[in-house]
């Protein structure tokens, strides 16, 4: 395979704060042979997801961070163009950690999934139908516990997961409120049919979310964190539950003070007090269910019942600036990059 290039994005330095080009390097290097047990994979397609700003760091996290000078991290929708694995084709669509980068030499058995034909776009297999849409699953299922009736809120809700939730949690029997930023946000989640839709954003969210929610919060689907959830947190029912995914909203603050009260104390007692169940979660956490999503979403998808929005980004190159776009709230809809 000494004939191929790889090009690949890999990270140069690691940020303070936001991140900035300078933390990211274009390189071309040779694509190695794969060995015994081992694919060759040319990469389609590329997720760009908040939890790689994590993976930036070096502190504490639920998985290890990228080594500065490798590539970074990420899943792919992939081709594979050689195989040294039993189980694994030549020719066979996948999805792989196949990184930021043309092409991957992986682990055959280290590939998590082989497409089938649903006749569903096969990025959708990096959002509505891959993880994201698998985190909205099993975070409603497993700790959301909605039942028909109940008041659910989401925050980045025009996003993938938040986007999913909100549908699903419709199906399910309750009454959805979507929180995104932006009025052409807001106005997209109306067309998903949330109940209510809301612009954080606006001067007047916090008495809007509370004139959203007569009958109290039951469960709040955590995305962002920040004067959102600061929002929603006097409004939540006894025993509600908040399923927590993400706190976009301080990615880039990872390690500093903030400024500002400590209201742990008082959201503890508060905890406390109503019973509340808050709980962080991983979407491999999981992966029993994963068998029976594929099933569920791609029924609702082929028969209409859940939709979704795709940002694509043409070309490797752009992947950073993308990726600070993504951070900032400025995607719309599941952030790809199509490689080919």
């Amino acid at each position: 395979m000494n004939d191929l290039t790889n090009t690949r994005v890999v990270l140069a330095s690691r940020p303070q704060g936001e991140p900035v080009a300078a933390n990211f390097r274009l390189e071309q290097v040779a694509v190695p042979t794969p060995g015994p047990g081992q694919v060759l994979l040319r990469n389609r397609w590329l997720s760009l997801d908040p939890y790689m700003r994590g993976r930036m760091e070096e502190g504490p996290s639920y998985a290890a961070p990228v080594a500065v000078d490798a590539v970074m991290e990420g899943r792919t929708v992939s081709e594979v163009i050689a195989s040294n694995h039993p189980g694994i084709a030549v020719g066979a669509q996948v999805v792989a950690t196949g990184n930021w980068q043309t092409h991957a030499v992986v682990d055959g058995d280290s590939i998590t999934r082989t497409l089938d034909d649903t006749g569903l776009p096969v990025s959708t297999a990096l959002g509505v139908y891959g993880m994201p849409g698998f985190t909205a699953y099993a975070g409603l299922q497993e700790i959301g516990r909605l039942q028909p009736g109940e008041t659910l809120v989401v925050a980045a809700a025009s996003g993938p997961v938040g986007a999913t939730v909100g549908q699903i949690a419709k199906l399910q029997g309750a009454r959805t409120v979507g929180i995104a930023g932006g009025e052409q946000k807001r106005r997209y989640l109306e067309t998903l049919g949330f109940d209510v839709a809301l612009d954080h954003r606006a001067d007047d969210f916090a008495t809007q979310l509370r004139a959203a929610v007569p009958n109290g919060i039951d469960v709040y689907f955590e995305n962002v964190g920040g004067h959102v959830f600061e929002a929603v947190v006097p409004l939540l029912n006894d025993f509600a539950r908040i399923p927590v995914c993400g706190t976009i909203a301080t990615y880039n603050a990872r390690g500093a003070v903030l400024p500002g009260p400590d209201r742990l104390p008082g959201f503890m007692s508060q905890v406390l007090r109503q019973r509340l169940t808050v709980r962080g979660f991983i979407q491999s956490d999981f992966n029993a269910l994963f068998p029976a999503f594929l099933t569920d979403m791609a029924r609702w998808l082929q028969e209409g019942k859940v939709q979704y929005r795709e940002d694509i980004v043409e070309g490797l190159a752009q992947a950073p600036e993308a990726f600070f776009g993504l951070l900032k709230g400025r995607n719309f809809g599941k952030l790809v990059v199509k490689l080919d």
